[in-house]
């Protein structure tokens, strides 16, 4: 199963140093299979994304996961991917980028002829195999049929799916500087979110996959952290099924139905 992780200090620029994957050493990390990718997605002081990614096949060298990648940003994409079908090559490697916004997908949607049907031109804004960017491309128009509004275009993607389309999960992280957005659509995966506030604790989050997250500057700023698990013994909560997860720069975390009628 692919992880995700999302988190934003609002107006705050902090560091952060990210290790996507254990050491190809550890006991715990030769006990699980080999994922297909890892990927971190940051912004620069001037709000422009930046990705780093690598997949992880056995002609790759695996050392860019499991080294720290430290990075200032306000926010920040983490993703851990286990492919389902798709080729295990960068193109297909999350996150991904478009408008300005960095996205990660957990999952997978089916019925891809019918949905790149429904994306028609749009299309061209997909470079890769999977499912995920082409949520993320119907995603990217539906905000920009919405003049930018960013949560009605995930309500607008995410209700042509449900009705249209086999899901097995849609879970995802969609970040702006200093902004981000998570959504749980259906059951079939958890996704959790972490309301930190400044009480002088660094912050050190391990998953069991073996990634992990540090930063001294969230000891002293707050924070909203979102992930596929729970990352330490925190006071996390479990977004419902449905459920559609907004943090703007203040921190404020809003909760909204995904889909029409709340289901």
């Amino acid at each position: 199963m692919c992880r995700l992780f999302g988190l934003t200090a609002g107006h705050a620029r902090v560091l952060a140093a990210f290790w996507l994957l254990d050491a190809l050493d550890s006991l715990v990390r030769q006990s699980r299979e080999n994922p297909d990718g890892t990927g971190l997605g940051w912004f620069d002081e001037q709000g422009r994304p930046h990705v780093e990614k690598q997949p992880l096949a056995a002609d790759h060298d695996p050392a860019f996961a499991t080294e720290a990648h430290a990075r200032h940003s306000a926010t920040f994409v983490a993703h851990v991917r286990k492919a389902t079908g798709t080729p295990i090559a960068p193109r297909n490697t999350h996150p991904f980028t478009l408008d300005g916004r960095i996205f990660a997908h957990n999952g997978v949607v089916g019925d891809l002829p019918r949905l790149e049907r429904h994306l028609g031109h749009d299309m061209s804004l997909v470079r890769g195999d999977t499912d995920s960017e082409r949520l993320f491309a119907l995603v990217t128009r539906e905000i920009r049929r919405a003049e930018g509004d960013v949560g009605a275009g995930i309500r607008a993607a995410l209700a042509w799916i449900a009705a249209e389309l086999p899901v097995v999960s849609a879970n995802a992280v969609l970040a702006e500087p200093g902004r981000l957005w998570a959504w749980r659509h259906p059951a079939a995966h958890e996704l959790w979110v972490l309301d930190r506030a400044a009480d002088g604790a660094r912050l050190d989050h391990r998953s069991s996959l073996g990634t992990r997250v540090t930063s001294d500057h969230l000891a002293d700023t707050p924070s909203v952290v979102v992930a596929s698990e729970r990352l330490d013994d925190g006071p996390w909560q479990l977004l419902e099924p449905g459920d559609l997860l907004a943090v703007g720069t203040d921190l404020r975390l809003e909760r909204t139905a995904l889909l029409p009628g709340g289901s």
